[in-house]
Order: structure tokens, then C-alpha cells, then sequence
């Protein structure tokens, strides 16, 4: 028996990274690690636009399984000028051959793999203030360039 409707989502932006290719530090305790530096990109579609600063990286572990687990950090400059951070940590999980392929480069039709992040934002800015203050989720795409992901947040 569920106390509360369930949180209802309200599209935020589109986002599109370009990334270089991945360094290969190799295999830890912790797993199998790749660093990705993001080189820019856009978002937009909603009422924030603007562009990605160069410089963010991601930092990912890889599991036994192929489960890709990441830890990112990125600055996004807005149209009007403002700066937010954004952070998130994902996961791409699917079959083996599927991320085999994803790996490759190949392009894979994202009903083919799960892909989620928990985007987390902060900036000094007054007029994304309430960024700060809500909670988001994304859906992700591999791209053979970077990857793309929709932002929503839960109302």
C-alpha cells in the first residue's frame, strides 16, 4: 500500500557531452577504471541553455559483469552567462554482447541497455537558485562521441 502518488517528473534539458578518448589506468581493488575528460557540448530544449565548459571528466569503474559505474563533474555555462556545477553518478548496465558493442563505439539502440544518472547541481547564481534545491534524475544514450542524457527533475 503506497502512502504517497508517486513523484512526477518535469523535463529540465537535453544534454550532450563530447569526450576524449579514455585513458586506461587499469584494473585496481576497486575495479576496472577508465578516465574520460570531457572536452564540451550543449544543453537546452528546456528553459536553462547554454554550454559545457571544457574540462570535466568522468571517472568510471567498471565492474566484472561489464556494469559501468560513474562519477562525474562538469561546469555548465548558461546562455546568460551564469555557472552551475553539475555531479552525478550513473550506471549503464545491460547484456555483455550490448556493452561489448557499446564499447566499440558502436551506435545501440538504448532500449538495448539501462542507463541512469542522479544529476546534482550547485551554483552561486540567484536565477538557478532552485537548482540547488531539488532533486533530478536523467536517462542516458551512449553516443560513438560522448553521450547524451535527458534531465528531469522530481516533483
Amino acid at each position: 500500500m503506497a502512502y504517497f502518488d508517486a513523484p512526477k517528473l518535469s523535463f529540465l534539458f537535453d544534454l550532450e557531452l563530447v569526450v576524449e578518448k579514455a585513458h586506461l589506468p587499469g584494473t585496481t581493488p576497486i575495479g576496472t577504471r577508465r578516465i574520460i575528460r570531457v572536452e564540451g557540448g550543449h544543453f537546452g530544449g528546456g528553459e536553462v541553455i547554454g554550454n559545457v565548459v571544457p574540462g570535466g571528466d568522468d571517472w568510471i569503474t567498471v565492474r566484472e559483469d561489464g556494469t559501468i559505474i560513474q562519477d562525474v563533474r562538469i561546469l555548465l555555462k548558461t546562455d546568460d552567462e551564469e555557472l552551475i556545477m553539475m555531479s552525478y553518478r550513473g550506471i549503464r548496465t545491460g547484456e555483455k554482447d550490448v556493452l561489448a558493442r557499446l564499447d566499440r563505439g558502436e551506435d545501440v539502440n538504448v532500449e538495448e541497455y539501462y542507463f541512469r544518472t542522479n544529476p546534482v547541481f550547485e551554483t552561486a547564481s540567484e536565477k538557478y537558485d532552485w537548482m540547488n534545491k531539488r532533486i533530478f534524475i536523467s536517462t542516458g544514450q551512449r553516443l560513438p562521441t560522448g553521450v547524451k542524457y535527458s534531465v528531469y527533475q522530481v516533483d
